[in-house]
């Protein structure tokens, strides 16, 4: 009767009846359905379902999986008169350097310079080969399609003569189209001018310092004292930049735009032909027909620049600062050029109108050299706070010694410059002070390198360069 009575068990007892085991197996069942529901809302993030596959999407992948699609490089030439160097910099997604290994940096040169293959453009070019391997050596093969290499020549191929020039720069874009793997454009090999070099100068200085990114407010001004010209360069409001005198055609503007770390900046820039320090000595020494009171008592002998001679002998009545100031200052043509613009520097120049970019300034090149020859600034360390009446106060010094006593006042001075010793300071001191308008005993940085992390870095314009072209790539 019992066996019978289950066979009419309703499907509804049943259920009752079996509930527990019901239970135990269903549970599993829906928690596994509901994961398989979830998954394919997630499929996106995790897979290529919105991607068209495709060899260069799985190149892609690869280089997203590695540190190093986080990263750009840019390769730099340096091609000087004395001989040609290349930079290697890498920079991450934020602008700021990162390490190649153990260096910022990787730095390299070899002599001659581009200039000395005049005659076989071809050589010139193929000079750079050793260079463009250890540089191409630093970048990953994967990032060698989109890193920019440039070439910036200076003061050697300037001096050539003829086509010589031309037919070198053409050579090196030729080169680097056929034998580099980096990414080349045919104005990125080219002779820099002054005002190029001023603004790379100008650039390499604030980022080192932190500054690129901030209002131009924030930034410093920077004069920098070659062998051939001088250059300045701050930042200028956009109202003072819209006040800028037209230049007549075929000369450079005065002022530069660029956009760095996501900033807008009006960049004043002048370039000053003749009055770097090796250049003035010329113009001072031109101004008088006899003996320079710049010249130190115990000389005489000739200097030679730009394929010129100067006599270079002391004066009759020696030398003393008073005098030489007068004459660096007619050299400089302080009140001998019109000014027609709102207020100008010297030569007839527009000033850029000053303001907050200027008034911290960082002064470098041979201010920092002889600054630190003289004894007044210690050679040993990357930066000094003078002002200019230290140059004067050591330029009297100076000016009154005898070359024969000089080399044991001055022991870190060379011997081809020590007869100018006293001509240097005072033309220095004048350039700052009569030249620029600066107060003598406005603090002024005198820079050689720039610490940033943990590096020491050379405060020179292929850094500026390689920040520009990296900045304006992304």
């Amino acid at each position: 009767m019992l066996k019978r009575g289950r066979q009419h068990e309703s499907l509804s007892d049943k259920i009752h009846r079996f509930r527990g085991v019901i239970l135990v197996i269903s549970v599993p069942l829906l928690l596994i359905t509901f994961v398989l529901f979830l998954m394919p809302s997630r499929a996106p993030s995790d897979s290529f379902s919105n991607r068209k596959i495709s060899p260069d999407n799985v190149i892609l992948a690869r280089a997203d999986s590695s540190s190093s699609s986080r990263k750009s490089y840019a390769v730099i030439f340096d091609a000087g008169s004395s001989g040609s160097r290349v930079h290697v910099f890498c920079f991450d997604k934020r602008l700021d350097l990162v390490p190649i290994g153990k260096d910022l940096e990787i730095f390299r040169q070899l002599k001659p310079g581009l200039s000395a293959y005049a005659k076989d453009p071809k050589a010139a070019a193929d000079s750079l080969q050793s260079l463009l391997d250890k540089a191409e050596a630093v970048v990953p093969q994967e990032l060698r399609h989109k890193t920019p290499v440039r070439v910036g020549a200076t003061a050697g191929l300037r001096q050539l003569q003829g086509d010589a020039s031309h037919r070198i720069l053409q050579a090196v874009r030729d080169f680097l189209k056929d034998k580099s793997s980096l990414k080349s454009k045919s104005d990125w090999v080219s002779v820099l001018d002054g005002t190029q070099e001023g603004a790379y100068q100008w650039v390499t200085i604030n980022y080192l310092l932190g500054n690129l990114g901030k209002k131009y407010s924030n930034t410093v001004g920077v004069v920098d004292l070659g062998g051939g010209s001088v250059q300045m360069a701050y930042a200028i409001s956009e109202t003072d930049a819209a006040k800028a005198p037209r230049m007549s055609d075929g000369e450079d503007t005065y002022v530069k735009e660029m956009n760095l770390k996501g900033t807008k900046y009006h960049l004043y820039v002048h370039s000053y032909l003749h009055y770097g320090l090796l250049a003035a000595r010329a113009e001072i020494l031109n101004v008088e027909d006899s003996g320079s009171p710049c010249i130190l008592v115990g000389y005489h002998g000739s200097y030679k620049y730009g394929g010129a001679s100067y006599l270079a002998s002391a004066s009759p009545s020696g030398s003393g600062m008073n005098e030489c100031r007068r004459v660096a200052i007619k050299a400089l043509k302080v009140n001998e050029s019109a000014c027609t613009h709102m207020k100008c520097t010297f030569g007839g120049v527009w000033n850029g109108g000053g303001g907050d970019g200027q008034k911290n300034l960082f002064v470098a090149s041979f201010f920092f050299d002889r600054a630190a020859e003289a004894g007044f600034v210690d050679p040993n360390v990357p930066v000094a706070k003078v002002r200019p009446v230290d140059f004067e106060n050591e330029a009297k010094r100076a000016c009154e010694t005898k070359l024969d006593d000089a080399k044991s006042i001055y022991p870190n001075v060379g011997d081809e410059n020590l007869p100018y010793l006293c001509m240097d300071l005072v033309y220095q001191y004048t350039l700052l002070v009569d030249g620029f308008g600066l107060d003598p005993w406005q603090e002024i940085t005198l820079v050689k390198k720039v610490k940033y992390q943990n590096y020491l870095v050379e405060a020179a314009w292929p850094l500026g360069s390689a920040i520009e072209v990296v900045s304006s790539l992304k």
